[in-house]
Formats: structure tokens, sequence, C-alpha cells
């Protein structure tokens, strides 16, 4: 049995060895860049807990779709809640203070009235006496207390309405502070309800009622229902030859040998360091049934495209695009103007017809 299998190696090698002659062929040929990847959700998203504490509510599960700014979890909130009632409360007794009804400043504003009504009087009396005092009517001394009285009511009026206007001020910055501290306590408190950015379908979960979250934990991950992503890597070596709006063929894993096709849309242009890979973004033309993202896919993306072209096997080109014919029984070596090329085959453009006759250089 050795034996044998060695009688077929060698002949086989030998077969190898020996030159052979082909003629070009006319077939559709294609030339393509390979690329792997995964298909993702388009806008696709995570949700993160901004606040430490117990999931008391799941209103979510895979597969549902969601609206912008809809409640997907709620964490226990209790003191968040009092926090929050206690600076509406503050807040509203501050409203309360600068309004029309306030009753700080009404009571100040009385006392403004009635300063100002003393100075009335004091100054009506100060100036009938200066009168009188002019006629050589009256005494010097109730002149001067008059005087006195005047101006010390000039000074009250003016400490009643700066304390007026001090206390208001005091009271419209307690007014700021207090919404602050209030759009605060909302914000914290609107933390604990987890919600979703934009419309979509929610792809996975990752917290259920009863589990405990810290801050940024990971909660769900999210993204459009109307499309997927097919994010592919290429090589450096061929990306300056794909373009956006190239078709793509592509099997996706768990579909098995179906294929699919595919545009490409976006080209990213910076490199992975790490796999000398660019990302290539394409979008199905007609999006698959299966829901299914993450799954990983392989690809080819068409960079053109001919029909009945003349082809020869790729191992019959020699270096520097020459190929040997036969020609007259003569052996010689010619130069050829190469097109598309393939694993396999390759167009020639220019240097042969369907009737040359190509010898398949021998494998030393």
């Amino acid at each position: 049995m050795n034996k044998l299998v060695f009688i077929l190696v060698t002949i086989t090698a030998i077969a190898c060895k020996q030159a052979v002659t082909i003629h070009p062929q006319k077939k559709d040929i294609v030339e393509t860049v390979y690329a792997s990847g995964k298909i993702i959700a388009d806008s696709e998203y995570n949700v993160y807990a901004l606040s430490p504490g117990t999931i008391i509510r799941k209103l979510i599960k895979e597969g549902d779709t969601v609206q912008a700014n809809q409640t997907l979890y709620l964490i226990k909130h209790d003191a968040q809640n009092a926090r929050l009632d206690a600076a509406k409360t503050a807040y509203a007794s501050a409203q309360a203070n600068v309004s029309e009804q306030s009753r700080v400043l009404n009571d100040l504003k009385i006392a403004v009235e009635s300063a100002g009504t003393k100075l009335n009087n004091d100054s009506l009396q100060y100036f009938r006496l200066l009168n009188l005092w002019k006629d050589n009517i009256g005494t010097k001394s109730a002149l001067d207390n008059a005087y006195n009285a005047y101006i010390l009511s000039q000074n009250q009026k003016r400490s009643a309405v700066e304390k007026y206007h001090a206390t208001q001020n005091d009271l419209k910055v307690t007014l700021d502070n207090l919404h602050s501290q209030l759009s605060i306590a909302q914000n914290d408190l609107d933390n604990y309800y987890i919600k979703s950015n934009r419309p979509g379908t929610v792809y996975q979960t990752y917290k259920e009622e009863g589990e405990s979250v810290r801050a940024n934990d990971l909660i769900a991950m999210l993204g459009k229902t109307s499309q997927r992503i097919i994010k592919l890597a290429i090589d450096q070596q061929d990306i300056d030859r794909v373009r956006v709006g190239q078709q793509v063929l592509l099997k996706i894993d768990v579909t098995g040998n179906n294929i699919y096709t595919a545009t490409v849309q976006h080209i990213y242009p910076t490199m992975n360091e790490a796999d000398q890979t660019f990302r290539v973004d394409a979008i199905f033309t007609q999006l698959p049934n299966q829901p299914f993202i993450h799954s990983s896919v392989e690809a080819n993306i068409i960079i053109r495209k001919k029909s009945q072209a003349l082809i020869v096997p790729r191992n019959a080109v020699m270096t520097n695009d020459s190929l040997q014919i036969k020609e007259n029984g003569t052996v010689r070596t010619i130069a050829v103007k190469t097109g598309i090329k393939t694993l396999n085959d390759i167009e020639i453009l220019e240097g042969i017809t369907g009737n040359t006759e190509i010898i398949i250089p021998k494998i030393k």
C-alpha cells in the first residue's frame, strides 16, 4: 500500500514538471477585494447606569421597539425623591418671598411708606418754622429741633428704601440658588430613570430587576430598527481599490451559504494599527429577514468585472507580464498587457488572440 502511494506521488511530480500547452478562453471575470467583519445595528449605542443603586423595574426586553427618551430601567430612588421634594418646597417658598404677595417685602414697603409720611410731615414742619423765623417769629431752638427731625426722617427714609432693595436682591439671589439646587435635585433623580437616546430596537439587556448597579455599568444595547451596517476590515494593501458605491457580495455565518448583496457606504481614513486594516461600512441592498446583529460575515467587494474577457491561467503569466507561446513550432517569450486579475485567472488585453498557443511554464 505504501509503495503504491509512493509511485502515484512520483508520477504526479513528474507530470507537474512537464510543460502544458493551452489556448486562451473567453469568459466572464470579476476582480474583488476580500473582507471579513460583522453586522452591527445602524446607530448602535450602549446605555449605561448614571447612578448606583438597585434596579426595581425593568421595562424592556430584547426585540422591543422604543421611542426617544423612553424609560428602560428604574433604579431605587427614595432618598433622591425626598431631596427633590425638599428642594421644591424651598423653591416655592423663595418664589413666594419675591412675589407681589411677599410678606417680607410688603412689611418693608410699609416701613418705606411710613418713613416717607414722617419725612413729609417733618419737612412741612421745618419749612413752616423756617419761614416764620425769617419774619422773626418763633425760637431758634424750635427751628433747630425741627431741622434735626427733618434730617433724621430723610435718613430713615433712605435707610428703609435701601433695606427694601437689599432684601429684595437677597431674596432674588436665594431664589436663583434654590432654582439651581432644584435643577440639580431633579437631574439627580432623572439619573435613576435610565432612558433611550433615540427611537430604535433593544438588541440586548444586561441587567435584571433586583440587581445592584454602579455608575457606568453597562445596562443595554440599542440601535435603529430600519437598517443594519456591515462593518468590514480591509487589508491596507487593498484599501486604495475600494470606492463608495461598489457592490459587495457576502455570506453571513448564521444563514449558511446564502449570498446577500450590499453597497459600500463609507470608508474610514484611519488604519487600525493592531491588524493593519481599514474599516469600511456597507449597507444591504435588501435587508435580510433575520434581525441578528454581531454575526460574522465574509465578503467580496467587486472592484471591476467584464463579460467574455480573454483569460489565461494565472500560472501562465511570468514575471513582467510575459507569456511563453508556441508559434510555427518555435517557442518564444512575448510581453502582454494584462487587465483584471483574480486568484486563478488573468485577463489579457493585448499581445495574443484566442488562437494563440500558450505554454504553461514547468514547475521547477
